[in-house]
């Protein structure tokens, strides 16, 4: 195995050094606004009952998770962020194959789904409470409504931006559309699915909030709506902390599934 070179082992050195003072510098931007947080807060200089402080909202969880009652907000939310997030994609994937299936029928519909994706979700949930009930089943599709439209034309774009070349080649192979599909567009799409499924985790996770906000008796989103309603901010600010961690979670765990794609295709 040859060894690294100067030069090699200088850039190493500057991108580790520069890794390390990015890093260190989120810390301590982290840590400086939770310390100005907590001291204007102790100090008077806020009022700690509107903008509660970072050592109330520990306490507060402390005292969610003893009763247990954090984990089932927790949990509600998860699931039903989980779900809407694989329905999504794989309704996207199947609706995107359809279109470039067929090139009259994405014709047709193309207007309709630039409406449906540029209208504002919001304004479907209460609609969608009139049409299903207020239930769980409401709040996934609420969380679905605010992703499934862009994704499908996200994707279809993707489809139909694939190398032609590559496409003609299936077919002078004797291939058929089908194989065109699974060996040439699939594959080359990979990297658009997998970002797609970074954008839509998140707006999943809008979704879901906006659904619980209206149609639930339990999750963050509900947790938020409530503790705003009896002026609970510690309740209000936790919430919102444990949306932005889990927000923070299932992203890295789609960017695992990205590496792990590059590393084995």
């Amino acid at each position: 195995m040859n060894e690294l070179s100067v030069e090699q082992k200088k850039f190493l050195h500057i991108q580790k050094r520069h890794r390390r003072v990015v890093g260190v510098s989120r810390v301590l931007i982290l840590l400086s606004f939770l310390f100005i947080w907590e001291f204007t807060a102790n100090t008077g200089i806020i009022d700690s009952f509107i903008f509660s402080s970072p050592s109330k909202i520990a306490l507060c969880f402390w005292e969610m998770t003893l009763d247990g009652t954090i984990f089932l907000h927790i949990g509600v939310t998860l699931y039903e962020t989980v779900v809407s997030f694989f329905l999504v994609i794989a309704v996207s994937i199947l609706a995107a194959v359809a279109l470039w299936f067929s090139s009259k029928l994405s014709e047709i519909l193309d207007p309709y789904m630039v409406v449906l994706n540029s209208l504002p979700k919001s304004a479907l949930a209460p609609l969608l409470i009139v049409w299903l009930g207020a239930n769980q089943t409401t709040i996934i599709v609420a969380g679905m409504s605010v992703a499934i439209f862009g994704s499908i034309l996200s994707l279809y774009s993707s489809f139909s931006s694939v190398d032609p070349e590559k496409i003609k080649l299936i077919y002078t192979l004797r291939g058929n559309r089908f194989h065109a599909l699974t060996k040439v567009v699939l594959p080359s799409s990979l990297p658009a699915i997998i970002n797609i499924m970074k954008v839509n985790i998140g707006l999943c996770l809008v979704g879901v909030v906006i659904g619980e906000f209206l149609a639930a008796r339990s999750g963050l989103g509900y947790l938020i709506i409530y503790s705003s309603q009896v002026f609970k901010m510690d309740w209000l600010l936790l919430g919102i902390v444990l949306l932005c961690l889990m927000a923070m979670v299932l992203y890295a765990l789609i960017s695992l599934l990205e590496k792990w794609c590059v590393k084995h295709y």
